[in-house]
């Protein structure tokens, strides 16, 4: 009698391989504003830059276009899309009903020690912002919304918002392009803070709102119609 181990469908488990740690790489980097619009992602210069050998980052980079966060063309050349005006809008619809959410359920049961994390993002995030490092401001500014979802306890919202954050995050480049609205002070991160500690869910949800309605407008100008 043959044990069911012995017919050839189990393989060896790896930690974790060359394809998809390039992989989360490009996400995150994508999520963060790193990469823009338009830019390429040519094969061999790229796999060079991670020091990995092309068949890993081709399988990491069709990822990305099978989940729409890259584009090819007919000859095959691999770049980051640009979001048209009505793609934007809804991203940013979807994004509110479902992070406002987040904001609302956090307020009604994440713990203290959850929310102290969720200030402690925005502390540094203010730091960077203050010392002119925009590029760590807008990497801690996703991994605020994404923490937000996180210890609401929503783990669908958390797949579809990160998902959402990898489409739109090139544009976020373009985040301190006009400066901070007149109205931030103080900042919607904190407004949305100080709600989830009053337990106040619908103070969370219009902090959350406000966030994405006025720290997203300007990036309207950088999509196209």
């Amino acid at each position: 009698m043959n044990e069911p181990f012995e017919n050839g469908w189990i393989k060896p488990i790896q930690r974790q391989n060359l394809s998809e740690l390039a992989y989360t790489n490009l996400r995150r980097a994508l999520m963060e504003g790193r990469m823009k619009p338009g830019d390429d992602l040519p094969l061999r210069p790229i796999s060079k830059s991670f020091g990995i050998s092309a068949t890993p980052m081709r399988e990491a980079l069709l990822r990305l276009v099978t989940e729409r966060a890259l584009d090819i063309d007919g000859k095959g050349r691999i770049s980051v899309p640009h979001l048209t005006r009505a793609t934007l809008v809804e991203i940013r619809t979807v994004r509110g009903f479902l992070e406002g959410n987040a904001a609302r359920q956090a307020a009604l049961t994440a713990p203290p020690e959850a929310v102290d994390a969720l200030e402690r993002i925005h502390a540094d995030l203010a730091a960077a912002q203050d010392g002119g490092d925009f590029e760590r401001a807008i990497g801690l500014n996703t991994s605020f919304h994404l923490k937000l979802c996180e210890i609401a306890r929503l783990p669908v919202s958390y797949e579809v918002v990160s998902n959402l954050w990898v489409r739109c995050g090139p544009l976020l480049s373009h985040l301190y392009d006009g400066g901070l609205p007149p109205n931030w002070d103080p900042h919607p991160h904190v407004r949305i803070v100080t709600a989830i500690r009053a337990r106040d869910p619908d103070a969370a949800y219009d902090a959350l709102n406000m966030d994405i309605d006025g720290g997203g407008a300007g990036l309207l100008a950088h999509v196209r119609d």
